[in-house]
């Protein structure tokens, strides 16, 4: 019969992953499969700043400083610098200025590209419009010299480029804001502005390996932009090679093809579906870390200690935009890591009674490894410093009575169940503006805020409700009610709306005020209107979160620094918080060396904090991330975007678990095989008798 045939076809498959996504080619490779969520907008190091970008940026591009990939606190280190600069103090006119020497390492090479052959800087349109990509070019390439990074801060000022960090640069770098508008009167339509051409007073070349920065007044944290993509070196043939007539038609610019020195170049570019790193053959190969902190060696995160990086000859990052393919695809091993989404969590994740996070029985069996991390992030409840109702501006009994109103507030929002309900116990409530890992934050006892919690059994306990109501009964509103008039106390929550699961968050946010008998009122409104709301100082309350650009308190206290009013100067204080003495101490504090003198200044603006108020509680989350048994040295850094040069792959154990989590399950198909068969017997049977029966004889 002619099914046998087909069933064996279809047990001659059995061997072979017949859900695979990825090329039959590429099976048994040395390649990293991992994902990215949203598109990517700017690649290049001028103008991008998110962190969908950065998976990308930072493994291309190389600024002359990097984090240390183990230790924690973070620790800058040297990447193509040949040691971390210390700023020289010179006084000149009655001011002083921080000069920073960056000396580049030798010999560094720039990745294969078409931009360093002379001939493809004068292309044809029509030459343009045959080409796939640039690479389909004859490729060059040269030395990274320290005229490459005195180009690329050249272009931080560029005004066809929208710099996110021109505004800070400027009120530092000596003579960027003035360099910006000499180009501006540069510009020509059409006509490529080399930069070359044009003298920046502030950053200059010293010889072929070394350039200087000079900064107006002492500006410490500057070494923590030393490790961005933003100073990253550019070659100025790269910018004159995407210029040319054409190119941008193709989508052929530095925003979607980067040009840089990392371990790995991007080698194709479809932001809707896939983006691929493969290793730059030119890179001069770096040494894993030979140390890291306690616990890195029993981990295994120090058997490759001194080896040459990369690890991995390619990357695959495939865009999901749905949480449950991603899990799916992760459980099969097509994905090396994954995060954990909230649908999930149960899934992978079981929380002890004492709250410490482990796998499941089910993780644990495929070999999947938990890390989990406090990110360098706040979440917060602001009150805004403008309001009649919470705000403290208008100083007298007025402010000390929307003092106590806040301070009761912070002790009935309960943050733990916040993150217990809507989080899945992934963070840790806030009691300071400094999130963990951050030089100033304090440890256990010492690391509460005595407003809202108390210490007890080891542990951190939020007060009682009974101290929140005399707060609030000592600010003019026993029961809720304004003591003067009767009326009940009405506070509005400015959020933003994001869908059906808002319903949810609003009631428990209407349930924390009901403790006190406070009538809550949340006014959501789109992201746009929100932030414009912020911006002129309209607000009561509202939530809004900050992460890190740099491991430094200045970067977390700068959001409660006055002169950084929202309101008033556009700054990144939402609150529009004021306080004198905070203020003061907050220019002292900014550019101190981490010390005990610090530590004590630190001490003392968080004591203002608690005592103020102007944060209503928060939280800092806890990221957490998984690894199949196959990754090596995988560990997560929340600072540090360049990752993937670390990381190690198991080709031949990934092969075997996609095998073993994928066997087809055949038995419905035979079955049904089986039934097609025994149902075509009878007529089978019935036409071999017609066949053989004698035709009989006319009449």
């Amino acid at each position: 019969m002619r099914v046998l045939p087909l069933l064996l076809v279809l047990l001659a498959g059995c061997g072979e992953v017949w859900n695979n996504p990825y090329p039959a080619a590429d099976r048994g490779g040395n390649i990293l499969y991992s994902v990215f969520a949203d598109r990517p907008k700017h690649l290049d190091p001028a103008q991008s700043y998110t962190s969908d970008e950065a998976i990308f940026t930072r493994q291309v591009y190389e600024p002359p400083l990097q984090y240390h990939y183990l230790k924690r606190p973070y620790e800058l280190i040297p990447l193509t610098a040949a040691e971390v600069p210390r700023p020289r103090l010179v006084e000149k006119g009655g001011s002083t200025y921080s000069i920073y020497e960056i000396r580049i390492k030798p010999g560094i090479r720039y990745q294969p590209h078409p931009a360093f052959v002379s001939e493809n800087q004068n292309l044809r349109e029509k030459a343009i419009e045959r080409l796939n990509s640039p690479y389909d070019l004859p490729l060059g390439t040269r030395e990274l010299t320290a005229d490459d990074y005195v180009y690329q801060i050249k272009r931080l000022a560029h005004p066809q480029l929208h710099t996110p960090i021109f505004g800070l640069m400027s009120e530092y770098i000596v003579g960027l804001k003035e360099y910006a508008e000499r180009l501006k009167d540069a510009v020509r339509p059409g006509q490529w502005l080399d930069l070359r051409e044009h003298a920046l007073e502030g950053v200059t070349r010293v010889d072929a390996h070394t350039y200087r920065v000079m900064l107006k007044g002492r500006y410490p944290q500057f070494a923590y932009w030393l490790a961005m993509p933003f100073f990253a070196p550019m070659p100025w043939e790269a910018e004159k090679f995407f210029h040319q007539p054409g190119m941008a038609e193709k989508n052929f610019t530095l925003d979607w093809w980067p040009v840089g020195t990392g371990p790995f170049m991007l080698s194709q570019n479809d932001p809707n579906a896939r983006m691929v790193l493969e290793r730059n053959p030119n890179f001069r190969g770096e040494a894993y870390p030979s140390a890291g902190e306690a616990g890195d060696a029993a981990r295994g995160l120090l058997a490759d200690a001194g080896k040459t990086m990369p690890f991995v000859d390619k990357a695959v990052y495939t865009r999901e935009k749905e949480a449950i393919p991603l899990w799916n695809k992760f459980l099969q091993g097509y994905y090396d890591l994954s995060g954990i989404s909230s649908d999930n969590f149960d899934q992978a994740v079981r929380i002890s009674l004492e709250g410490d996070a482990a796998l499941t029985p089910e993780m644990e069996t495929r070999g999947i490894r938990l890390d989990t991390t406090i990110a360098p992030t706040i979440y917060y409840l602001g009150a805004n410093w403008l309001d009649p109702v919470v705000g403290g501006s208008m100083g007298g009994a007025a402010a000390e009575r929307a003092r106590k109103l806040r301070q009761a507030l912070a002790i009935a929002v309960d943050w733990e169940e916040y993150l217990s309900i809507f989080a899945n116990g992934r963070g840790v409530p806030s009691y300071s503006p400094l999130a963990p890992g951050i030089f100033g934050f304090r440890e256990g006892a010492e690391a509460i805020n005595p407003v809202t919690h108390e210490w007890k059994d080891g542990k951190a306990r939020r007060r009682p409700l009974e101290a929140a109501r005399k707060l609030l009964a000592e600010a003019g509103y026993p029961e809720g009610r304004d003591a003067g008039t009767g009326q009940p106390l009405v506070l509005y929550l400015d959020t933003t709306s994001r869908g059906p699961g808002d319903k949810a968050v609003i009631d428990w946010w209407r349930k924390q005020f009901a403790k006190l008998s406070v009538q809550f009122e949340p006014r959501q409104t789109d992201w746009n209107r929100f932030q414009e709301k912020l911006r002129k100082g309209s607000t009561q309350l509202f939530i809004v979160g900050w992460s890190a650009d740099y491991p430094d308190p200045e970067n977390f206290m700068f959001l409660l620094h006055g002169p950084q009013s929202r309101a008033k100067n556009q700054g990144e204080n939402a609150s529009n918080y004021l306080n004198p003495e905070f203020d003061a101490l907050f220019e002292r504090m900014r550019n101190m060396p981490n010390s005990r003198e610090r530590q004590q200044v630190i001490d003392r603006m968080i004591e203002i904090f608690r005592h103020d108020a102007p944060w209503i509680g928060g939280f800092h989350p806890k990221n957490f991330a998984l690894f199949h048994s196959w990754l090596g040295n995988a560990k997560v850094n929340e600072i540090s975007g360049n990752g993937l040069k670390y990381l190690r792959v198991a080709p031949a154990g990934r092969d075997a678990a996609r095998r073993e989590w994928n066997q087809p399950v055949i038995w419905p198909t035979l079955l049904l095989l089986l039934v097609l068969v025994l149902s075509a017997v009878p007529a089978f049977l019935g036409y071999r008798r017609r066949e053989r029966m004698s035709a009989r004889p006319a009449p």
